[in-house]
């Protein structure tokens, strides 16, 4: 594919009109397709960062563009003052393939978690008493930047400078079920955790942990919360991470790849915690969109199918066949870490806070990477990415690392 244009909009621009909250790169994106991306002058790169694990079916997945074309043409929105066909659908499809009886739809990740945060202290006040309403969460944690999100998020760079926080929040070792144990009580109304860390370095919560939180909240009648906003959707090998460790959580909160690239979220719970609630307590405008709940009916159809989900397992060990001779030459990392296509490498030592330099270097290459924390270095590319496309795209990275390398 060709494509190069008259830019009539430069990227000096971003520094001119938009908030700085953002550093991003010096290229901009003007078209993708599958798992290739080209910027205002043409140039080829290959995604191997996918929206930070959002673009789940690459760029413009013909299904997803199909879904989203026709229901261009019927009803964009409505409110929830009315429902909507596709959103009924893709409620439908959530509770027919997990644990959930209820879903909640709304616009991002930090919405989902906000709503479940919300509906654990409703539920602990309303079935218990006002005084249920500790929060327990773990360091290296991020669970959105609303104040309340960020502030349960275990990372104080996110949290610090905005005044006062939300209170009765604490922060416990990820895997430690030691610490959980100490802090965990009857004023307790929530546990929540994200099975893969995703901005904390894709940490995998351990089995025995898991087990244990569950047995914990069920002894103290608090809530389990599972965020999969970036480790769902079939990004580690099955439709959520949870039907790997055969732990069912009573919330779970899904967005980034739900919606293939639209901005869609969902809030996931039982009949018995969804009775606590009643119209007016809480809502949003844009939540259960029909534009986006098209997408999301398309896209849940496509990840959650034999073909995609049994793939991932393969694709991620080639990932690691391919950093393995990188660091054979360069030994630049000391270990792998995540489930199926959320995937880390871990930089060793001599490279330690150099993750931002090894994504900047791969833009040099035409190669789009990510970082987790400032050692690890993330790879969420589409799920259905081929062979060749990471083989390539690893060529093009070991470039990169050489030159970084060298450059030292």
């Amino acid at each position: 594919m060709t494509i190069k244009q008259q830019a009539s909009i430069k990227r000096d621009c971003f520094d001119k009109v938009m908030l700085p909250v953002y550093a991003p790169a010096q290229f901009i994106p003007v078209k993708g397709l599958g798992s290739r991306v080209w910027d205002q002058n043409g140039e080829e790169y290959i995604d191997f960062a996918g929206g930070i694990a959002v673009n789940a079916l690459g760029h413009c997945h013909p299904k997803l563009v199909k879904a989203l074309q026709e229901q261009s043409e019927k009803l964009w929105h409505v409110s929830n003052v009315f429902t909507n066909e596709p959103a009924l659908q893709l409620a439908q499809r959530l509770v027919d393939h997990t644990f959930a009886d209820r879903i909640f739809f709304a616009n991002s990740g930090a919405e989902a978690n906000e709503a479940a945060l919300k509906l654990a202290r409703h539920y602990a006040i309303k079935k218990f008493n006002p005084y249920k309403t500790k929060i327990i969460s773990f360091t290296h944690s991020f669970h959105g930047r609303t104040l309340f999100t960020v502030s349960v998020g275990g990372q104080a760079k996110y949290s610090d400078g905005f005044g006062p926080k939300p209170a009765d929040i604490v922060h416990v070792p990820f895997n430690n079920l030691d610490a959980v144990k100490a802090v965990i009580d009857d004023h307790t109304c929530a546990v929540i955790l994200e099975p893969v860390q995703g901005e904390g370095g894709l940490t995998c919560a351990t089995p025995e942990f898991l087990a244990g939180v569950r047995q914990l909240c069920d002894e103290f009648n608090a809530l389990l919360i599972f965020d999969e906003v970036q480790c769902g959707m079939g990004r580690t090998g099955t439709l959520f991470t949870y039907q790997q460790y055969g732990i069912i959580p009573d919330i779970l909160t899904s967005a980034k790849a739900l919606g293939g690239g639209f901005p869609i979220s969902a809030m996931l719970t039982t009949d018995t915690i969804a009775s606590v609630m009643y119209p007016g307590v809480h809502g949003t405008t844009y939540g259960g969109n029909p534009l986006a709940c098209a997408v999301g009916c398309a896209a849940f159809d496509v990840i959650n199918s034999d073909a995609v989900l049994s793939a991932i397992t393969a694709k991620r060990k080639l990932f690691i066949e391919q950093l393995e001779k990188i660091n054979q030459q360069f030994s630049v990392f000391s270990q792998y870490r995540g489930k199926g296509l959320l995937l880390g490498a871990q930089l060793s030592e001599p490279y330690h806070d150099r993750a931002r330099d090894f994504l900047n270097t791969a833009t040099e290459f035409k190669v789009m990477i990510l970082n987790a924390g400032t050692s690890v270095l993330r790879f969420t590319p589409s799920l259905v990415i081929s062979d060749e496309e990471i083989i390539q795209g690893m060529a093009r990275f070991a470039k990169a690392v050489e030159k970084l390398v060298n450059s030292k």
